[in-house]
């Protein structure tokens, strides 16, 4: 076990906290909304396939390095739950989830017992931010509140603005916003600019993490220009959708959005986060996200600073993985509760 040991510590603790030290120096500005870039996107569809389809048959771990990313992967995991009938018992259960992701026993026999993994974040609708926030005290794990109007983002300007800001007083640290999909459809960039710019100044301090939607989006053409404009009017994040639309995450549209992090970064000098959400629930789509990250942007973007899951069932099918690695057997799902 002592290469998975130097595995994972190397990414958790060495990489993440020099990733996390230059990152809170280095949040996104912004930029004015440059027309001109806008308007020379273009997205080749037939080779962005190729890539995607090539990721994971070019690229496989195994064993321990398999148990090193998957122990990854959690750190990078915005623990969810979206659901009508939330309570607040159930949030303080994922909550503890959150803080203790893994069972001790598999901790144990990885010898990754004292390296402190938590999930990046818990997010929840904003009746639930008070509730989150209390069971996470004296942790470094923040919470995330969906926000202006979600999922169909269509309520009044005033509104989507006042719920932020309540978010952000109840003690939220990361705000998911959602854009409104007609501006995107009729080509208003101007006015996709004004509305995300207005909301990162609601937010404050907090996060503003800009979800685009995608699968409502017509084109691939329309997704890249979404998150440019997304990142020029100040996002700290751009994320795919909110878990609601027919079509969510996947590895078509998250290439996409990802070279648009890498242009921005490029021309700004600002590194901005990537969310991929809806639809991610193995651990073998986990790995496929992680590795197109790090082909793409590199291992800067590695740290829960940068990328994240959005995701509730995501974790239960990795610390599966993780029991079969360290005892040589699958188990029920039942033994791996969410909360």
């Amino acid at each position: 076990m002592s290469t998975t040991r130097a595995s994972v510590v190397h990414h958790l603790s060495v990489n993440d906290k020099k990733t996390a030290s230059k990152n809170s120096k280095n949040r996104n500005l912004g930029t004015k909304l440059n027309i001109d870039w806008i308007d020379d996107i273009q997205v080749n569809f037939s080779a962005v396939e190729r890539r995607s389809k090539s990721i994971l048959g070019r690229r496989c771990v195994k064993k321990e390095w398999q148990a090193a990313w998957l122990l990854k992967a959690i750190t990078c995991i915005d623990l969810t739950t979206l659901s009508g009938d939330d309570t607040a018992g159930r949030v303080k259960r994922l909550c503890a989830k959150a803080i203790r992701p893994v069972r001790l026993d598999i901790l144990d026999k990885l010898g990754m017992t004292d390296v402190g993994i938590t999930t990046g974040a818990v997010c929840v609708y904003h009746e639930m931010v008070k509730t989150a926030v209390e069971a996470l005290k004296d942790t470094n794990i923040p919470v995330a509140a969906v926000s202006t109007g979600f999922p169909h983002g269509l309520s009044p300007m005033k509104q989507r603005l006042a719920e932020i800001k309540a978010s952000v007083k109840a003690g939220a640290k990361e705000i998911d916003i959602v854009i409104t999909r007609g501006h995107v459809l009729t080509g208003n960039w101007q006015a996709l600019y004004d509305e995300v710019l207005a909301f990162k100044e609601a937010c404050g301090d907090a996060h503003l993490k800009a979800i685009l939607a995608t699968g409502e989006l017509a084109t691939m053409r329309n997704i890249a220009k979404a998150s440019m404009v997304a990142m020029m009017a100040g996002a700290d994040f751009i994320k795919t959708s909110t878990g609601k639309e027919s079509v969510n995450a996947n590895l078509n549209t998250s290439l996409v959005m990802i070279r648009m992090i890498r242009d921005y970064f490029q021309e700004t000098g600002f590194k901005i986060g990537y969310k991929p959400a809806g639809g991610i629930s193995t651990a073998k789509d986990a790995l496929g996200y992680l590795i197109l990250i790090k082909e793409e942007l590199g291992n800067d973007w590695l740290c829960p600073e940068l990328f994240r899951f959005g995701a509730s069932s995501l974790l239960a099918d990795i610390e599966r993985q993780l029991e079969h690695f360290a005892y040589g057997h699958y188990s029920s799902y039942i033994r791996h509760p969410m909360a």
